[in-house]
């Protein structure tokens, strides 16, 4: 069973879900002329969490010729105000319920771990965002949703970066919640580099546990280097000199990517994060990606 692909309007994030001047229909309708199985939303995107009102986002989707496999979340469990993590988490909760109506059983919901507060340590963190998670699995199991936890960079609408943006950090957090039923790694090989990790390494610690994955590409301006772009606390932050590109194109290495995913039998989904530069250079990963697909999971691994 080959991967499947999806898109999200990575270029479109602000009109959508700030400046409203865009819709979440209207990314659905430009969406048509993508060459993709399925298309992911995110939260921010909505104007009601209300029954009825997704229902509307389900059928437009639906009429469009895609599926929805998954809803990117963002919770943020490391607030040192404990009734403002209980807030997420029951916002979490009604977000998983979101998911299995606009994609139903198998769509994954994205969680991350929360914002790196000044003062919130190490071990504090693991602890506060573990414990959130499983309060989350009886919700995802009775739904049949995945929780996927994503290796990110921060949310766009933040203040601070992700707590487990570094690798240690992150695996750490994902030894921490051992269920493989419903819940595992939303992989994106693009914030591992972000962090200033390696993403080909970071794949293979966690390959096994990947149900479903961002497929975008980083590149650098000319004259800049990684260590250009490094900052005291040792991560890489977004610099004008790290930009979104055409995925294929750019730092990630997608044949040692899509060789260990062959390798896992990986069978989820795979969402373009793209078309910064407009809807020609997002259909353009979409082809790019079909042929690894293609290349990787049709007559066996090259």
């Amino acid at each position: 069973m080959q991967p499947k692909i999806s898109a999200f309007p990575k270029c479109y994030i602000e009109q959508i879900a700030a400046q409203r001047s865009m819709s979440v229909f209207d990314w659905i309708e430009m969406a048509k002329v993508l060459n993709a199985d399925g298309l992911e939303m995110y939260d921010g995107f909505f104007t009601s969490l209300e029954p009825g009102y997704v229902d509307t986002v389900r059928e437009a989707i639906e009429a469009a010729g895609f599926v929805m496999p998954m809803l990117c979340c963002s919770p943020d469990f490391t607030n040192p105000d404990a009734d403002s993590r209980q807030r997420e988490i029951d916002r979490e909760e009604n977000l998983i319920a979101v998911t299995h109506r606009l994609g139903g059983r198998g769509a994954v919901c994205r969680v991350l771990s929360g914002q790196r507060y000044p003062h919130v340590g190490r071990e504090q963190g693991i602890e506060w965002v573990a414990r959130a998670i499983e309060q989350l699995l009886p919700v995802a199991k009775e739904h049949g949703v995945i929780l996927g936890l994503e290796n990110h960079y921060k949310d766009s609408f933040w203040k601070y970066p992700e707590f487990a943006q570094k690798q240690d950090i992150f695996l750490e957090l994902l030894a921490a919640i051992p269920d493989r039923e419903s819940f595992g790694v939303q992989y994106d090989p693009s914030n591992a580099i972000v962090a200033g990790d390696d993403p080909v390494e970071l794949l293979r610690k966690i390959a096994d546990r990947v149900v479903s994955m961002h497929a975008s590409d980083r590149y650098l301006a000319a004259g800049a280097t990684l260590d250009d772009l490094r900052q005291t606390d040792g991560t890489i932050g977004y610099s004008p000199n790290l930009r979104h590109g055409v995925t294929g194109k750019g730092l990630n290495d997608y044949d040692a990517i899509f060789r260990i995913l062959a390798d896992h039998n990986y069978h989820g989904w795979i969402s373009i994060e793209d078309g910064m530069n407009g809807m020609d250079e997002m259909a353009e990963s979409v082809a790019f990606l079909h042929c690894m697909v293609e290349k990787y999971f049709d007559g066996g691994t090259p």
